[in-house]
């Protein structure tokens, strides 16, 4: 099928100008269905916001530039209207985004990636998914582009169009698959808890570091350089507005952290270190090493332990036999076994050891659809 048999798509409508977004937005007051996107730049920048949004009804397709009209309080209004279907794919970030930047909470969602995932479709991107369904090929050129610059070319607003541009037509045949296989209550459930994401930010900032991938294998006095240098990188980052990972790798924290250079000559020769900021701002690293290298020996950072269990020789076993029965479960109803239920789920239940159904219901995170689907044969792999 190619994209013509897909159906007729207007050309996306570009608003910049505050007015024509709330004409824009009143014509579309009493849509009953509309598909949302947003466009960030965490690739780019140190703080994500959403640089571009994106919006199809069955008439019409835009693409709103917030940086230009401000806030559309007129889409809040419609994206939290419980009467009004909200259609995203993978809505998760985008949801974070909106919270973040407008405080809005968005009702009645319908998420395309993952109805795919409950009907078992492992290939569950946007570009492939259209390309399942409609033999839609999207170019896949500006994927990494900044979304933050101004102007942006044609060719870039016509990308950013094509997100929402399918999806309306694509919730409608995701949701007949569903609803053929039996599976739409489960997806509705999703959909349901998915109403209360909001952006949190992040609590525990201040022990980002110990997240680092590869900070385990520093010795504890190399964590206490490598925090003083995850700061100065931070602080750097919003400086320029740029991604932590542009200003310096991680590898090259890691490693200035291992050798702990006292002088800059010793930064300079640091595989990794840019030598043009090594020149500007050595200073500033040298001074992070000699913070790190000051922190008192009672007082060097570690790594939070593990939750302790009360000690259970038959713990593993269960998870085992849970995971068994999971498995076989995955198998016969086509399903990646990571959606039908995760690890994690599976050792609360094992440390829940639930004797009923009603027990099996009150573990954290499970939905009702896994307890309807999988209820009896966990009560009895957890009996053994």
């Amino acid at each position: 099928m190619n994209a013509a048999r897909a159906g007729r798509h207007p050309t996306a409508r570009y608003i910049e100008a505050p007015d024509d977004a709330e004409r824009l937005l009143a014509s579309i007051r009493g849509e009953p269905i509309i598909a949302v996107d947003t466009e960030g730049a965490s690739f780019h920048r140190f703080v994500d916001r959403i640089y571009l949004l994106q919006l199809s009804t069955r008439a019409l397709n835009a693409v709103l530039d917030p940086l230009a009209i401000g806030t559309p309080p007129s889409l809040g209004v419609l994206l939290q209207d419980p009467s009004v279907e909200t259609v995203f794919h993978d809505a998760d970030y985008d949801l974070r985004l909106l919270h973040q930047d407008y405080g809005w909470h968005v009702r009645n969602i319908f998420d395309t990636r993952v109805a795919a995932q409950l009907l078992g479709i492992r290939a569950f991107g946007l570009a492939a998914l259209l390309e399942r369904y409609f033999g839609v090929q999207l170019d896949k050129k500006w994927q990494r582009a900044d979304w933050s610059t101004r102007p942006l070319p044609p060719a870039m607003l016509e990308y950013a169009a094509q997100d929402t541009r399918y999806l309306l037509q694509l919730r409608d045949r995701m949701r007949d698959d569903l609803e053929r296989a039996g599976r739409l209550p489960w997806a509705e459930e999703e959909f349901r808890r998915m109403e209360g994401t909001q952006w949190n930010g992040d609590a525990s900032a201040g022990d980002a570091f110990l997240r680092l991938k590869g900070a385990r294998d520093l010795s504890r006095r190399e964590l206490a350089i490598l925090r003083e240098l995850v700061a100065w990188r931070d602080r750097v980052a919003a400086e320029v507005d740029r991604a932590t990972f542009r200003v310096m790798s991680n590898e090259a924290l890691f490693a200035i952290a291992r050798e702990a250079p006292r002088e800059l000559s010793a930064l300079e020769q640091i595989k990794g270190v840019p030598r043009g900021l090594a020149a500007r701002r050595g200073d500033e690293m040298l001074n992070a090493v000699r913070l790190g290298l000051a922190v008192p020996e009672s007082e060097l950072p570690r790594f939070p332990r593990a939750p302790r269990w009360e000690r259970d020789p038959d713990f593993d076993q269960r998870v085992a036999r849970l995971r068994a029965v999971r498995d076989t479960a995955a198998h016969r109803l086509d399903l990646d076994p990571g959606v039908l239920c995760s690890r994690d789920r599976l050792e609360a239940i094992a440390r829940r050891r639930p004797r009923t159904v009603e027990e099996l219901a009150g573990v954290e995170d499970l939905r009702r659809w896994q307890v309807e689907q999988l209820g009896e044969e966990l009560l009895r792999a957890v009996k053994g």
